[in-house]
């Protein structure tokens, strides 16, 4: 049985490991610790009294929009998606004013027509037509692509006739229509997977979790050229969540998360480590040299979806840029089985893209 706090811990978790990371992502280790005390980073720091999420929670929260839309519009998952992530472009880049419409609501949020630090590979992809595994853009194995699909293992386990195969899937090529190398969506079809099992499945760890997904990638994706080295690499990060090494020295061995495989296994080797501790594993995810916010991202979407909405510490949720825009979107993911009434609501959600945001008049 689905629970809704999950729903909401996932999303809402990773966006407070993308803001945690989002002041440090660009910074040395040297200047974080100078500035932050021997542990780094540990609490928000605040700009107008905002913690800013950057594009990773952005991207998230267009990629569950996308999936919504879907059905409402009548077009397939992928092309809702990609449509979707072109709206997200537009508020990147400041245009409110071209000849196609807007596809979802989240447009219709002022604070989401900000930039923040939009990653190339995805604004150049995004200029373009979508990519696929078979057929993609490009070779790049960004990160990218793996930290904004959390969504895609909240919502399609509860859609009729859907396999885990088809989740995992569906995580790839989500991150493939902006990401052609095997590395940046081979880790998006592990991320849903861990999301999904932890939130729809019985028993599972973030550890189990783990290896469950990595088995399924290993069998369904087993043509993809790296396969070998990706799995290599999660394995580590769960072994070196086992042993005794400093986190900064076990982070070090895994790479740093500027693309897909490495954010990964940063997140898996965090989320394993302190599985029952959110606050330690997102300070561990992000105090580092790398893509502080993407791994943070990523460490919370797992935790947040096995620890559920109450594990994360009043001073993450505090002060959340767009808090109740995240939880409307869990709301919604939670919501929709397949069988949901398009009520006037809904329908100006997503078939119609005009709904003004939480608290606005209907």
């Amino acid at each position: 049985m689905k629970e809704l706090t999950k729903y909401r811990g996932c999303l809402l978790a990773g966006a407070a490991g993308d803001a945690l990371g989002y002041p440090v992502e660009f910074m040395g280790e040297g200047s974080i610790f100078s500035r932050y005390g021997r542990q780094g980073i540990g609490a928000y720091a605040l700009t107008g009294g905002l913690a800013l999420i950057s594009d990773d929670t952005q991207m998230t929260l267009f990629t569950a929009a996308g999936l919504l839309a879907a059905k409402a519009q009548g077009v397939s998952l992928t092309d809702s998606v990609w449509a979707s992530y072109k709206d997200w472009r537009r508020t990147q880049t400041g245009r409110q004013t071209e000849r196609h419409g807007r596809h979802t609501w989240l447009m219709n949020v002022p604070a989401l027509w900000s930039p923040r630090a939009p990653g190339n590979t995805c604004m150049g992809a995004l200029a373009g037509g979508p990519g696929s595994m078979d057929r993609p853009q490009n070779s790049s194995r960004g990160c990218g692509g793996v930290m904004r699909v959390a969504p895609v293992g909240l919502w399609m386990p509860a859609q009729a006739g859907v396999s885990q195969d088809d989740v995992d899937e569906l995580g790839a090529r989500c991150a493939a229509l902006t990401h052609g190398g095997d590395l940046a969506w081979l880790p998006a079809a592990m991320l849903a997977h861990m999301v999904s099992v932890l939130v729809h499945g019985e028993g599972f760890t973030p550890e189990s979790a783990a290896a469950d997904a990595l088995e399924a990638v290993e069998r369904q994706f087993s043509a993809a050229p790296h396969i070998g080295q990706f799995a290599a690499l999660v394995e580590k990060a769960v072994d070196l969540a086992g042993s005794a090494a400093d986190d900064l020295q076990a982070i070090h061995q895994l790479g740093e998360g500027w693309v897909g495989d490495e954010a990964l296994a940063i997140a898996v080797y965090c989320a394993v480590k302190y599985s029952d501790d959110l606050e330690r594993a997102l300070i561990a995810a992000v105090n580092h040299r790398g893509d502080s916010d993407s791994t943070g991202a990523i460490a919370g979407n797992i935790l947040g979806a096995y620890l559920g909405l109450d594990a994360i510490p009043q001073k993450f949720t505090d002060q959340l840029e767009l808090k109740d825009v995240i939880l409307e979107i869990a709301d919604d993911l939670f919501r929709d089985d397949g069988s949901v009434p398009q009520d006037s609501v809904w329908k100006e959600k997503y078939a119609d893209g005009t709904w003004k945001g939480p608290g606005a008049a209907i």
